[in-house]
């Protein structure tokens, strides 16, 4: 599946760069300034901010996928697996500009709240008409986000703990008792899930509105420092990046797989799992948000793939391509190899503050999961019965990956990511066509001297036609 997968990816991101004339390099400093002046509205009674739909695609983004995610790719693929997320982010920044307008375009008002929801299941249904393939994405979406990679955060929670208390890899320095240690820290961690999921998606964007920024900034800082301290070394880390990126070591099985690299397959990989860009996650968010247009929103998202891989994740690589690892760091893996890598720079110290901050990365990712999930739960059907058993399972999980094996939870992890990427990408490829002319139309506005481009569906019939009369 992913031998095909990562041709689909880099296909359809060159398609929609190509398409919309650069979109994402064009209009960056734009979505910079519309991201930060969005916070100016924050209370709003149809819909969450611009920014809190920002942060709360950032709160799935920014995470394990940064810190783990980064060090499995390395580790396995090499140091040109992160030329590979770089391309990828590049390339993918306009597919998520794609897929969160089109969620925005077709985004529903909730009949109780009033609020905003959608995402690839709302525009699978309405704009191509398909509302089995729709049910068929929601599935996907609930089975990956609101269970899967619930347990790849407990489970690098766990895996980050294991190391600060002084186990290797392989179990051996581990106390016998580590086992009791793995269940405590998943009911830990189900006490503190179960009040925020709870309290429904106004809550998890301003829980995210509060840990992410700050989460974020702390992790920065420390791993800008060190790149700072070692930055002569950094041109040779550039150049180990870009040489072994084109070193050939074939991943994969088949036609496809042969013509994949270890290093193009593990950096693809794990910068999507990082990103989402395409996934058909960050729409979710995106469509909740209260906006004049579309393109507004997909401009703020696209730029969240940028912060999340380009800046964050390229710091974690630094950090580990810039060590003096140990001899065992060959055992080492995902969270574990970073904890290393930090420590060799900082001393031991580095081991708890990374947990900590792993910690924090992890929890506000399992937030933002939980309300992509939520949303398609009520895709669905809306049943209160029904969302209360979901948000059972959703905590039976997040304890599961606190006990379950590292290569479990990320295998099932890669499975069901590719499952919602194939369906999502496929959709938004057929409606590509609305989001070039929602580009024009706000390009044209600002061309004209229209600070905030407002879109109007009136003009435009066809699109009328599929859009729900209540929200545009």
């Amino acid at each position: 599946m992913w031998d095909i997968l990562i041709w689909v990816l880099i296909g359809a991101g060159l398609f929609f760069t190509l398409a919309s004339g650069l979109v994402q390099f064009r209009l960056f400093g734009h979505s910079v300034k519309t991201m930060l002046g969005s916070r100016k509205n924050q209370d709003s009674s149809e819909g969450i901010s611009s920014f809190q739909a920002f942060v709360t695609g950032l709160a799935s983004r920014v995470g394990v996928g940064n810190v783990a995610g980064v060090a499995i790719a390395i580790g396995v693929g090499g140091a040109g697996a992160v030329f590979w997320m770089w391309l990828i982010a590049l390339i993918g920044m306009s597919s998520a500009l794609v897929e969160s307008t089109l969620a925005q375009l077709f985004k529903v008002k909730d009949a109780q709240t009033g609020q905003f929801r959608g995402g690839p299941a709302y525009y699978i249904e309405q704009g191509l008409g398909q509302k089995w393939l729709g049910l068929l994405f929601a599935l996907s979406l609930i089975v990956c986000f609101g269970f899967v990679y619930q347990s790849i955060q407990a489970n690098t929670i766990t895996q980050a703990v294991q190391s600060a208390v002084g186990c290797t890899i392989d179990g051996d320095a581990c106390h016998e008792d580590w086992i009791i240690y793995k269940h405590v820290v998943g009911a830990i961690l189900v006490m503190l899930t179960a009040p925020i999921i709870f309290g429904g998606i106004r809550r998890v964007a301003k829980i995210a509105e509060v840990i992410v920024p700050v989460m974020a900034l702390i992790y920065l800082v420390v791993a800008g420092a060190i790149i700072v301290m070692n930055i002569a070394q950094v041109p040779a880390v550039l150049a180990l990046i870009f040489q072994k990126a084109f070193t050939f070591e074939a991943a994969g099985g088949g036609l496809f797989g042969s013509m994949v690299s270890m290093a193009m397959m593990q950096g693809i990989k794990r910068g999507l799992y990082s990103n989402e860009a395409g996934q058909g996650s960050a729409p979710n968010a995106a469509a909740a948000a209260n906006v004049k247009h579309p393109v507004e929103q997909g401009l703020i998202q696209m730029l969240g793939v940028f912060v999340d891989t380009i800046i964050v994740c390229s710091f974690t690589a630094f950090v580990i391509l810039l060590a003096q690892l140990p001899e065992n760091a060959a055992n080492l893996s995902g969270i574990q190899l970073t904890q290393a890598a930090l420590a060799s720079h900082v001393g031991q110290w580095g081991q708890y503050f990374l947990a900590v901050v792993l910690f924090m990365f992890a929890f506000s990712t399992i937030i933002g999961n939980y309300a992509y999930a939520e949303s398609n739960i009520q895709f669905l059907k809306e049943n209160t019965i029904l969302l209360t058993i979901f948000r059972m399972i959703v905590l039976a999980f997040v304890y599961f990956g606190a006990i379950a094996k590292v290569d479990v939870v990320w295998n099932m992890g890669d499975l069901t990511m590719a499952t919602m990427a194939f369906i999502n990408l496929f959709a938004i490829l057929l409606m590509s066509g609305y989001v070039f002319t929602l580009v024009k139309d706000y390009q044209s506005q600002l061309k004209a001297g229209i600070a905030k481009p407002e879109f109007k569906i009136d003009n435009y019939p066809k699109m009328k036609q599929k859009v729900r009369s209540d929200v545009w």
